[in-house]
Parts: structure tokens; sequence; C-alpha cells
């Protein structure tokens, strides 16, 4: 249980991404009761072309603690609790484009779910997909890894994490009246740990979680923790990437429109530090995060690669 351990042999992440596309896909089919029109804005949503960097930290992580503990393969298919991820996080999207919100009509380089298929639909196949993340982990798993991965994801995504974040986000526009708006590099860290952050922090801790058999756990709690520090720098750095690319990129290559955070008046990391104070503290935090995993050795390269690629990316 050292870094010493042999090295589960590695997949590429082409082969991971379309491991995970493949299964999004298979748990998004029809069934009975499921009206067509919804599974349709549910798959339309999903299945769009994306990075899938939530669901890639789920399997990384779950790959890379199974290293550690020198075992061939993670103890659970990580691929069930990789794909619930996603469909959390899809969901957020397309609750957030909705005119209330955000109001975008381009995602992912196609029309936003509402402009394709209306409001009233695209709230539908948002609530589907939440309430289709927590059955897929409660099918995937036995009891009480299921229960664990349900109350971790719950935890991540709802009023304490993701959705509180957004309500800060709102505040900031003048559509809620719920708390003060961001005013400092505290406040605006705060925010996205809440917003973007834990969304990814959680997409690591199922990775750990499924990986490691019960009777293990308490000799990996640390590792736990150490991932939490990656995923919490890793979603500040990609936050302050999101926000250098809505101030100098490519509406074509970001799949979505840019400029409209200035134009809403949001505080963002370039309008409070500037451009290049900005990518320092992107590099700084990143840099942070990929020091928590140094104890992990080659075990962990894949996740520190797909850190580098994040602060890189132009998309």
């Amino acid at each position: 249980m050292n870094g010493t351990a042999t090295l589960i042999p590695q997949h590429t992440t082409s082969e991971t991404l379309s491991g995970v596309e493949d299964c999004l896909s298979a748990l998004l089919s029809p069934a009975p009761g499921l009206p067509g029109g919804l599974l349709e804005a549910m798959r339309y949503s999903a299945l769009a072309p994306g990075k899938r960097i939530r669901p890639l930290l789920v399997v990384l992580a779950a790959r890379a603690v199974a290293g550690r503990l020198g075992l061939a393969s993670p103890a659970l298919d990580p691929f069930p609790a990789a794909c619930a991820v996603e469909m959390v996080h899809v969901y957020s999207l397309v609750h957030d484009d909705l005119p209330a919100m955000d109001d975008d009509d381009l995602r992912r380089g196609q029309p936003t779910c509402h402009r394709k298929y209306g409001e009233a639909m695209a709230i539908l196949a948002g609530d589907a997909l939440l309430t289709r993340a927590f059955e897929v982990l409660a099918q995937a798993y036995p009891g009480s890894v299921g229960g664990e991965a349900c109350l971790e994801l719950a935890l991540a995504a709802g009023g304490r994490g993701m959705v509180g974040g957004q309500v800060v986000d709102l505040a900031a526009e003048g559509k809620l009246v719920d708390g003060h708006p961001p005013q400092t590099l505290e406040d605006l860290e705060s925010l996205h740990r809440r917003k973007t952050g834990e969304l990814i922090r959680v997409a690591l801790r199922l990775g750990w979680l499924v990986a490691t058999p019960v009777d293990r756990r308490c000799t990996t709690g640390a590792w736990k923790d150490e991932l939490d520090q990656f995923g919490r720098d890793l979603g500040l750095a990609f936050q302050i990437t999101d926000d250098l690319l809505d101030v100098e990129g490519h509406e074509e290559k970001a799949g979505k429109r840019v400029g409209k955070d200035a134009a809403k008046g949001k505080l963002t990391y370039p309008g409070l530090l500037g451009v290049e104070a900005s990518r320092q503290r992107a590099a700084f935090v990143s840099e942070r995060g990929r020091a928590a995993l140094d104890v992990w050795g080659a075990h962990a390269d894949a996740l520190r690669a797909l850190a580098d690629k994040l602060l890189a990316r132009d998309t």
C-alpha cells in the first residue's frame, strides 16, 4: 500500500472518455413509463459533445487509488459513479441556461435545451437527470457504498454546495436577494468553491469510495483528504481559466457565448485581479493542488496530466 505498488495498466484519455459516453448512453435508454420526449431532451443535453472532466476524474481517481492499494483494478466499477456526477453537472447546465438564471442560448456548440425543447421540458429534463443520478448510484453499488455515494453527491450538489454557489452568483446580478455579492478574492473563491469546485471535489471522492474495499477504508482516509485538496484547487484553477476564456476566448471554440460575464456586471478573476495576475493565480492554485498528490508518485500521473491540460485549455 505505497508508491512502489504495481501500476494499473493505463488507458488513454480517449478510451476512458469513450467508456464514459457509452455508459452514459446506456443509462439514458428507454424505460417503462419514461416519456419519449423527456428522454430525448435528457439525451440531447447529456450526450452533447463535452470535455467530461468530472466523470474522467471519478475514473482516474479510482484507478489511482487502486494502484496505491496494489489492486489490479478498482474494487467496484467507477463508471456508474462517473455518469451520476455527469448527470448532475448536465442538470445544472440545463437549469443555469434558463431565462430566469443565466439566459443562455448556446451550450456545447448547440442550442441550449430550453431553446430546443421549450422551458418547461428543459426544467423537467434537468429534474430527471438529477434524480436519475441518485437512482444510478443506489442501483449500481451495494447498500453502504451506494448510500455513502448518494450522500456525498447530495452534499456537493445541494444548498451548501453547487446550488448555494449559484444563489450567490445570481445575487451578484441582482436576480436574488440572498447574502452579499462577492467583492473580494476570498468572496469570489468561496463562491466558486461551491458553484464549480464542489462537483469536481466530489468526483475525486467518489473515485476513492468505489475503488477502496470496505475493509481498507480506515487505512486510506488520508488519501481522501489529499484528493479533496487536489479537487478544491483544480476547481479554482478551472474557474479562473473559464473567466479568462470569457474575456479572451472565441465563441466558436468555446461552444458558448463569451464576454457575457462582464456584460452582466459579474465579478470575475480578471475583473478583480487583472488578466496577468489571474493567470498567475491559476498557476499557483493548480501547482498547490498537484503538490497534494506528490506522495502518490506515478499513480497520480493521469490526474496531474488532466490538471495541466485544463489549465492550458482554450475552450
